[in-house]
C-alpha cells in the first residue's frame, strides 16, 4: 500500500515539478541553421538572384530580420549584396529609422537623429550606432540574417546589442 501512496504522489508531484522548473531553464542557441530568412512585407522568403534583379546598385530596403526586426538590406555598387543588414530601430527610442537617398543617410523622424550609411552615429540624441547583423546567401539561395557577434567596425569595441 505505501508503495501505490508514494509512486502516485511522485507522479503528481514530477508532474508538477517538471513543467515548473523548465520555466527556468532558457531555451538553446538553436540547431545552428545559418541564420534567419530575411522575409519581405507579405512574410515570404527573399532570394539573392531575384532581389538583386529588381533593386538597383545602392539600394537600401526594409526586409524582417533577426527577432521580426525591420532591417535594412544593402546593395553595393557592383550589384551584390553587402556582408552585413543595419536593424532600422533608432537607439534614441525605437523609431524606424527611414533611408535618405538625398541626404544619403539614414535619419530619424522623430527626433532628428542622423546615421551614416553605415549606421554610425553622424547627430544625436541617438546614443549608439543601429545594430549590426550578418547577411549572407544560404546554399538555397536565401538571403540569411545571423547574429553579429564580432568587434563592432564603426566603433572598434563590442556591439551594444550582444
Amino acid at each position: 500500500m505505501n508503495l501505490i501512496l508514494v509512486g502516485s504522489a511522485a507522479v503528481t508531484v514530477g508532474g508538477l515539478a517538471v513543467p515548473y522548473i523548465a520555466f527556468f531553464v532558457p531555451p538553446g542557441a538553436g540547431g545552428g541553421s545559418g541564420g534567419v530568412s530575411a522575409k519581405n512585407a507579405l512574410g515570404d522568403d527573399l532570394f539573392a538572384q531575384e532581389y538583386l534583379a529588381s533593386k538597383p546598385a545602392g539600394d537600401r530596403s526594409l526586409a524582417q530580420g533577426l527577432k521580426g526586426d525591420a532591417t535594412y538590406l544593402i546593395v553595393k555598387e557592383d550589384k551584390t549584396l553587402e556582408s552585413y543588414g543595419l536593424n532600422a530601430v533608432c537607439t534614441h527610442l525605437g523609431c524606424v529609422v527611414p533611408w535618405s537617398a538625398p541626404n544619403n543617410k539614414f535619419m530619424c523622424p522623430c527626433h532628428g537623429s542622423q546615421y551614416a550609411p553605415t549606421g554610425a552615429v553622424v547627430r544625436g540624441p541617438a546614443p549608439l550606432p543601429l545594430a549590426l547583423a550578418h547577411c549572407d546567401v544560404g546554399d538555397d539561395g536565401k538571403i540569411l540574417f545571423s547574429t553579429w557577434t564580432e568587434e563592432d567596425f564603426r566603433t572598434g569595441g563590442k556591439g551594444w546589442w550582444n
